[in-house]
């Protein structure tokens, strides 16, 4: 297994520096950056000078748009990004793991509240619905989780805001914190303040994630119920109890595993529509807005930390194969 993994080590910085180098050069095809916008909107047309933006791009490796030049800015960022330099963000001249890291905080909670509930929800009920195939919980299920799957997150959000924060007035969704609260309000007060901010967004990911994981778990459920062992465990008098949460439950879980390569960057890259519905202060919303401006040292760093997850993700999810299926063999 070691062998394996090193050679999935090497094969993902493969991977991630071929991933840069597409990111880099999409970026520079970008019609205009920060620093061009920043300098537009300071001067006039009749002060501006091409010599003086020229001399700004310059100093960012900017200027030379031919392939060789992004090849040599490419070949700079990479450089210092292996070296742990990520730069500074054009956008607020803020270090880039600075901004990264000090929103990390909320989209990850939001991420990892809404996936506890979808797998807690999800996976006990499409077993459930397996086990009753073509039922009236079947046929239930289904149309709800197909309705859910179905809208748009925007759009989802946009009707549960209405209801529960226009309408009935229950929930804020104007940020992280009640604006009016008192600066010297006391931690735990704030924590529950916070915390009940989170519950709308939490919910919206959820519902809209729970359709696909359960007809996922449905799915693989009834092919695990069909299987040969599955006939000869009730053969022996199993109760079906035994069979379903025993032999059922676990060789389902098999199938499941491939999710959890999308896992792993999905609780740290944040929800942009989410966020930006909500006014969360998260790493989604930064990246939109970063994106929006063109800042190129934000941008590329956030998507190559997406990708390094990404690429951990999928080797998590090759080594759990082996831990919940003996049969499968990890290569040499």
């Amino acid at each position: 297994m070691f062998k394996y993994i090193v050679k999935r080590l090497l094969l993902a910085l493969f991977i991630l520096v071929g991933v840069s180098l597409i990111i880099y050069v999409i970026l520079r095809l970008m019609p205009m950056n920060v620093l061009e916008a920043n300098y537009y909107k300071t001067h006039t047309k009749t002060d501006s000078s091409e010599e003086e933006l020229l001399a700004l791009l310059e100093r960012y490796n900017l200027a030379d748009n031919s392939f060789g030049g992004i090849i040599k800015g490419w070949w700079q960022w990479i450089t210092a990004f292996f070296a742990g330099d990520l730069g500074v963000c054009w956008t607020n001249s803020r270090p880039v793991q600075e901004v990264i890291f000090e929103n990390m905080g909320v989209s990850f909670a939001v991420s990892f509240l809404s996936l506890f509930f979808e797998l807690i929800i999800a996976i006990p009920l499409g077993i459930k619905c397996a086990c009753n195939q073509y039922g009236k919980l079947d046929y239930t299920v289904t149309a709800l989780t197909m309705i859910g799957i179905s809208f748009p997150s925007f759009f989802f959000a946009s009707i549960i805001i209405k209801i529960f924060a226009t309408d009935l007035g229950w929930f804020e969704t104007g940020g992280l914190t009640t604006p009016s609260l008192p600066v010297d309000t006391d931690g735990f007060t704030v924590f529950i303040n916070q915390c009940w901010h989170l519950v709308l967004p939490v919910f919206v990911l959820t519902i809209l994630s729970i359709g696909s994981m359960m007809r996922y778990t449905r799915t693989n459920t009834l092919e695990v119920l069909n299987a040969d062992y599955i006939r000869t465990a009730r053969a022996k008098g199993l109760s079906e109890n035994t069979v379903v949460y025993k032999h059922v439950f676990r060789n389902t879980l098999i199938p499941l595993v491939t999710t959890l390569a999308g896992i792993l960057p999905g609780l740290f890259g944040g929800s942009m529509i989410i966020e930006q519905m909500f006014s969360l202060p998260g790493i989604g919303r930064v990246a939109y807005t970063m994106t929006n401006n063109g800042d190129i040292p934000f941008i590329m760093s956030y998507d190559m930390f997406i990708a390094t997850l990404t690429v951990i993700g999928i080797l998590l999810t090759d080594v759990m194969y082996v831990v919940v299926d003996p049969r499968v063999k990890l290569g040499k």
